[in-house]
């Protein structure tokens, strides 16, 4: 992880200067672009290990950006924006992004998602069968939750709710990508279903439901699976 290339398409010079020296304060190695064109240029040149991508580029949408990016690889996307509309989130996310983090931020912050999110990457080509986070463990191949060593009886439902947050522990997934995984396609609008079984599946995994350690909110975006 360390000495890891990280490539940053900021076009403030300021912003992206500030990035590159607290990435490089922690043992990273920033690569800077200032517009999307050359940020693609840097990806195929550098093969960076983690992208951060702001939003407000001169020449091309950061959303427009993120979809070309990922088309090519599955290289970790982390969004840099001062823009704090729900559905421009939504839409990095949708797009591919894997996380999304709001002008302005802590130097703490942002060296931890970064970290996060390259410890996972490197942690395996695939999904893991077993997924843990403090005393949760979801044996996706038993199809069984556990709890402090004690199983949990979760509906189908249920299973396949968390079991969808497992696959992108520690990323945000949008209400619309767990709607569509889990109930299908045509019930993507369907919010309401989302929210009862989420309320369902803290009310057993969570000691205090109002305040989670695990199933964790990203409001008006979606949910995510806690990773540490």
């Amino acid at each position: 992880m360390d000495n890891a290339t990280v490539l940053i398409v900021e076009d403030d010079t300021s912003i992206a200067q500030f990035v590159a020296a607290s990435l490089s304060a922690a043992g990273l190695r920033p690569v800077t672009a200032a517009t999307a064109a050359h940020g693609l240029d840097e990806a195929r040149g550098h093969n960076p290990r983690l992208i951060i991508v702001d939003l407000g580029l001169p020449d091309l949408d950061g959303v427009e950006l993120i979809t070309r990016l990922r088309a090519r690889s599955a290289t970790p996307i982390l969004v840099l924006s001062a823009r704090i509309q729900e559905a421009q989130k939504i839409a990095a996310l949708d797009a591919g992004a894997d996380d999304y983090l709001t002008k302005p931020f802590g130097v703490g912050e942002l060296i931890a998602r970064v970290r996060a999110m390259l410890r996972r990457a490197a942690a395996s080509p695939g999904p893991a069968p077993l997924v843990r986070v403090g005393g949760l463990a979801l044996d996706r191949e038993a199809h069984e939750l556990r709890l402090d060593g004690s199983p949990v009886h979760l509906s189908p439902l249920e299973y396949r709710l968390l079991e969808r947050l497992a696959l992108a522990q520690g990323k945000v997934v949008t209400h619309r990508q767990l709607l569509a995984d889990v109930w299908g396609t045509e019930q993507v609008d369907q919010l309401h279903y989302l929210r009862i079984y989420m309320g369902h599946l803290r009310a057993k995994i969570e000691a205090n439901p109002a305040e989670p350690r695990y199933l964790l909110t990203e409001l008006g975006v979606g949910y995510r699976l806690a990773d540490e």
